[in-house]
């Protein structure tokens, strides 16, 4: 039975539901569809499961974006209605015929909707009936034609077999009878002289080889005698290290003086330099296209006239083709780019198109629009107000950092830790990755570089615990923010999977920040949903933690394949917080919105 039909505008004005129905729905099963779908650029999907306590529903909806409404459908789940799609092409119809821009109320619509959904439930009985009725009879036809085609492809094949051994077996004798004559055309043949001929040859062949080595040698050690190799001036060591005292004083003093400030704080004076390159490169491109636009003006010009009035898929899909594959050579996960593709074109799917437009530009206008809403943040993600606001409440701002292995989880930890000390914030580190080797005195290096507190415990020992610890002792000490450093771990090992979800359960961080690589393209999509995956199976807690943020790593290296970056916000919904584009302390950068999207399109 369906539950509920409404009708709305895009501005979220309500313009119809049915009161027949009156079902009060549990939840906010609307609501989520257009924070999960609608909002999310996910609306190319074909329907939405939304999960409520003692329910589940299904929902199905279709756009009139030429009028801006949404027409949403809501049924139990488990029920498989048949002409729910009918029936929300029906009402869009209907409902596009009388509308008023300047009308809120459409009461006169019950009367069509009731007679819609009895045409809808009469077509979808008739078509079940269909099926059952062809049903015995397509199997009974189906069953004696394949056992017929069964047995002549059994015919055949013994026929074809049988023959195929006729051939092979007179084989030998006509080519023993006929000699050469039927030696180039029976392939198969064996024949003995023939073979005898061919050993004799390769006989004197593999004589003659023998006896030519020895010359090829004595050559080669002519050649080698000129070649001196212990002459060449000795190389100078490549160490730039600066010397090192056993407490680090005097390293520290030189980091300070030379790493100046971090470029989280410079990301303005970067975006302003990329859109001024982006803009001379426009210009050129104009400059040099100049007179092939005069001349093609008139005619341009008339196509756009003469062109359809309202976009159509089959319209809109040499365009999304196009697109799909521009975003998949800069390292969007195909499965992606496939999405966002459906959502731009079920958005761009009957709308009028405008005068001396092209699709081309209407369709990546659309994408530009759909990437710069899912790139921007939807919650504030400034931490150091975050920061502030914890120290009021006197209690330290817990940060963990998670990821698969080699990522460059402690660098970047350590990165993150000198921007803050530049922000005046007492920070320290906790060594909670007791698995990897090294792991803690490459932390511990960190820190004695940086001058910063590092709370360790050393290795074999529960990570849960040593970070509990380091939050006890980071309130005694008055410290500001505590740094977890976790054990890199692959998202298919659940044990390590599972002693991450005890640690996030026991300590409740205010951020978890997942640590990727911006190399990454479809493995991002794995990576991002099956860490969230398990964080919620393998959680005791009823509304477990999931990743808050998202740390990107090695973006200095990725020129422009800059995709991973849209699939792991895309996948997880958590915003990119930091970029990391270097290997110095400074080199860490906020991500900048406008400069990715343009990079994506170009």
């Amino acid at each position: 039975m369906l539950e509920q039909l409404l009708i709305f505008t895009r501005g979220g004005l309500i313009l119809w539901t049915c009161k027949e129905l009156g079902n009060a729905l549990r939840g906010s099963p609307i609501d989520t569809l257009i924070r999960s779908c609608l909002l999310e650029e996910r609306s190319g999907a074909a329907s939405f499961n939304y999960d409520a306590p003692g329910t589940a529903y299904t929902l199905k909806w279709t756009f009139h974006n030429e009028l801006g409404l949404v027409f949403v459908a809501v049924y139990q789940r488990i029920l498989h209605l048949l002409y729910v799609d009918d029936l929300l092409a029906m009402v869009k119809r209907e409902f596009s015929e009388i509308y008023d821009p300047k009308k809120t109320v459409y009461s006169d619509f019950d009367d069509i909707f009731r007679q819609l959904r009895k045409e809808a439930e009469a077509r979808a009985e008739e078509i079940k009936k269909a099926k059952q009725v062809d049903k015995p009879v397509s199997n009974n036809m189906g069953n004696d034609s394949g056992d017929g085609d069964d047995n002549v492809k059994v015919r055949k094949l013994e026929a074809h077999s049988k023959g195929s051994f006729v051939a092979n077996r007179n084989a030998p004798a006509k080519g023993i009878a006929n000699g050469k004559e039927n030696g180039s055309s029976n392939n198969g043949a064996f024949d003995v002289n023939k073979l005898q001929k061919l050993r004799a040859k390769g006989g004197k062949k593999t004589d003659t080889i023998v006896n030519k080595v020895p010359k090829v040698e004595t050559k080669k050690k002519i050649t080698k005698k000129n070649r001196v190799w212990d002459d060449s001036p000795k190389e100078s060591k490549l160490d730039f290290t600066d010397p090192v005292s056993e407490n680090g004083d005097e390293n520290i003093q030189i980091v300070a003086a030379d790493e100046g400030e971090s470029m989280m704080d410079k990301e303005e004076i970067i975006s302003s330099e990329s859109e001024s390159e982006e803009d001379e490169d426009e210009e050129a491109e104009k400059g040099t296209k100049v007179e092939t636009k005069k001349k093609g003006w008139f005619s341009s010009m008339f196509q756009s006239i003469a062109g359809k009035a309202n976009l159509e898929k089959a319209d809109l899909e040499p365009a999304l083709r196009a697109l799909k594959d521009r975003l998949m050579t800069k390292n969007v996960a195909e499965e992606i780019a496939e999405k966002l593709c459906e959502s731009v074109a079920a958005s761009l799917e009957g709308k009028k198109l405008g005068s001396f437009t092209r699709i081309s530009s209407t369709v990546q206008a659309a994408m530009e629009e759909a990437l710069v809403r899912i790139l921007t943040p939807r919650r504030s993600i400034d931490i150091l107000r975050d920061v502030h606001a914890s120290k009021e409440q006197r209690k330290p701002y817990v940060v963990v950092f998670v990821g698969v292995n080699g990522v460059g989880k402690s660098t970047n930890l350590a990165k993150v830790a000198y921007w803050l000390q530049q922000h005046d914030v007492n920070v320290m580190m906790a060594a909670c990755d007791t698995f990897r080797s090294g792991a803690v005195e490459q932390l511990r290096t960190h820190a004695r570089r940086l001058q910063i507190p590092i709370f360790e415990k050393g290795y074999e020992k529960d990570p849960a615990i040593v970070a509990k610890e380091a939050i006890q002792e980071a309130t005694r000490n008055g410290s500001d923010v505590v740094l977890v450093d976790t054990a890199g771990r692959m998202q298919d090992n659940e044990p390590l999977m599972r002693a991450l979800s005890k640690l996030i359960h026991v300590n409740s961080p205010d951020l978890v920040l997942f640590v990727g690589e911006a190399l990454v393209g479809n493995d991002a999509v794995d990576q991002l949903s099956k860490f969230n995956q398990k964080l919620g199976e393998l959680s005791p807690s009823a509304s477990p933690r999931l990743i808050d943020g998202i740390l990107l790593t090695k973006f200095d290296t990725i020129d422009d394949k800059v995709g991973a970056a849209l699939s792991m916000v895309y996948i997880s919904g958590a915003p990119v917080m930091f970029v990391g584009c270097g290997q110095s302390y400074t080199d860490l950068k906020k991500l900048n919105v406008k400069s990715i999207v343009k990079t994506l399109l170009k």
